[in-house]
């Protein structure tokens, strides 16, 4: 508050409107502002982060953040506006809790006053590489380097001019100091994620951690795209030197961003990607990595970036005096994370578009450690597993998580980003993958040998070499068995990977408690998908696990 009376003048403040945006913030009714600094570069951001004791510069240029209390998303304090033009079509529930038009413009209006004679930042960007469905975002903050997480993620218009001419479709205000006040507001808590559709906005209260803007900007897509025949995807991508497109999905410390950085593959994006009728595009610029125990060896290309200007690291714990980086240290949060643009991954491919994919992985951590480590599924276990978005969560993605990973359910891998009925985007992916004939995987990179806490977690090694043969087409030329719980296919051999890993029940001591884990998984699988069974077709319904699969084998 010092620098608001004794006027003291910010590194960047005399080119704090050089390319400002003719769609001024009182459009947004944002008035009585202190300084707004409009899409300040890089650099400049830096100076101001600094200047604000917001971050510290690390080892070779990264600078470090604290999200504050919030070290990952809080996931139940999402809220989207029950309002006429989007009633209909929102899927209600756990993660999609309804907020009266009201209470959010009430809630608004505090935010509003409350902004009155302070600083904020903005970059005007865009959601989406590909013209045809990109989406004008405005990203307002009140952290610098929250403008500077918005321009590492997102799709930087290409000149000054495109800048000053820039209007949003969708405005994000994300201000980490400003509290809601549950007992009037309405919300479950002092945080708040609320999304108004009518409004094009989203407003963002009581957190600081940078996803809460990453995910907002997906759910926002996750809406609009399907509505024209886009299919949104929380899923990573890449391509292979023929040209090969490969979409992997799955949940926070499933893989995504670790398995797509391919130093043989060119990466596309890490997290979010849209399938229209052209093919694959990236609705990012950046990659938002965990970097918790990362190996230099294991994981070289993202090691890097957490040595490079520009990028953001989270909650990540240095040596303040030679600023070097601890990143085995959970201090803060096992959730630590560095944001970085694309093009600092180097074989990325420009163009953040591919072809339609050859392959579609279907990643899960099975905390069980029963479920081989790869198997091949059929169009209909396919869009089984997929709405059933099978997985656990790992530790540090999401506000009171322990230590130990939760089993879940996660529908379309990305459960609380999706807006639209699980049905809906199944339904998509479906016809897209039968029209491009698209082979389709599941792929374990939880644990082996036991459960966690007695197996220990699958070897990133034979999980890249089942991946290659898979994306090679040399697994679909070897001999398959068929699980007797799940009915997928599992490869018999596979070079490079010992022959009992891919078949788990030789990697337990005890094979009948490796059975009777497996069946326990398997009711877990049926009980979930009850609340989908309603308007499934019984073809997909009869894909999933059998409680029984052991005992008629035996027989």
């Amino acid at each position: 508050m010092t620098q608001y009376i004794i006027k003291v003048q910010t590194p960047a403040q005399k080119e704090k409107t050089a390319v400002k945006s003719e769609f001024s913030l009182s459009n947004h009714g944002l008035t009585n502002l202190n300084n707004v600094y409009w899409n300040l570069p890089t650099e400049a951001l830096y100076e101001e982060i600094i200047f604000r004791s917001e971050g510290k510069v690390t080892f070779m240029g990264p600078i470090t953040v604290n999200t504050g209390k919030h070290t990952a998303r809080a996931a139940n304090d999402k809220y989207i506006v029950k309002e006429p033009t989007t009633e209909d079509k929102i899927w209600w529930g756990e993660y999609n809790r309804p907020l009266s038009n009201e209470k959010f413009n009430a809630l608004y209006q505090r935010l509003q006053g409350f902004l009155q004679g302070r600083d904020l930042f903005v970059q005007d960007c865009y959601g989406g590489t590909d013209p045809n469905y990109r989406l004008p975002v405005r990203i307002i903050t009140e952290y610098a380097w929250h403008s500077l997480f918005a321009r590492n993620m997102l799709i930087k218009p290409e000149s000054n001019d495109e800048l000053r001419r820039f209007i949003p479709d969708f405005t994000i205000i994300s201000v980490p100091s400003f509290k809601a006040l549950p007992q009037i507001d309405g919300t479950l808590s002092e945080t708040f994620i609320a999304l108004n559709f009518d409004r094009r906005m989203c407003i963002i209260g009581n957190s600081g951690y940078g996803g809460e803007i990453k995910k907002s900007v997906f759910t926002i897509l996750n809406y609009l795209l399907p509505l024209e025949g886009v299919l949104s995807m929380h899923c990573s991508a890449n391509v292979g030197a023929d040209g090969d497109t490969a979409l992997f999905f799955g949940l926070s410390g499933t893989g995504k961003t670790t398995l797509s950085a391919d130093p043989k593959r060119q990466l596309v994006g890490d997290d979010e990607h849209g399938w229209s009728d052209e093919g694959v595009f990236n609705f990012e610029g950046g990659c938002y990595a965990k970097v918790i125990n990362l190996s230099p060896t294991a994981e070289p290309q993202i090691y890097a970036c957490t040595r490079k200007f520009g990028t953001i690291l989270e909650n990540v714990v240095y040596d303040p005096v030679t600023r070097l980086l601890d990143l085995d240290d959970e201090l803060m949060t096992p959730n630590t994370r560095a944001a970085y643009p694309l093009h600092y991954i180097d074989n990325a491919v420009p163009e953040k578009r591919a072809g339609h994919p050859k392959n579609v992985i279907m990643l899960t951590c099975d905390a069980s450690g029963v479920l081989p480590p790869i198997a091949l599924l059929s169009p209909e276990q396919a869009m089984y597993h997929f709405i059933s978005g099978y997985t656990s969560k790992v530790s540090g993605t999401e506000i009171d998580l322990g230590k130990e990973p939760e089993i879940t359910f996660s529908a379309c891998f990305g459960a609380p980003f999706m807006v639209h009925h699980p049905y809906y985007y199944a339904e998509m992916l479906k016809n897209k993958m039968l029209k491009h004939q698209t082979t389709c995987w599941l792929v374990n990179t939880g644990w082996t040998g036991g459960p966690y806490g007695i197996g220990k977690r699958m070897s990133i090694h034979h999980t890249r070499t089942l991946l290659n043969a898979a994306l090679e087409g040399k697994l679909l030329k070897g001999e398959f068995r068929v699980d007797p719980v799940f009915g997928f296919q599992v490869p018999v051999h596979c070079e490079g990977v010992p022959d009992k890993v891919l078949n788990p029940v030789e990697t337990w001591e005890d094979p009948n408690a490796y059975r009777e884990k497996y069946q326990q998984l398997a009711a877990l699988f049926i009980e979930n998908f009850k609340k989908y069974a309603a308007g499934s077709s019984p073809e997909v319904i009869q894909a999933g696990p059998k409680k029984d699969g052991f005992l008629k084998t035996e027989k």
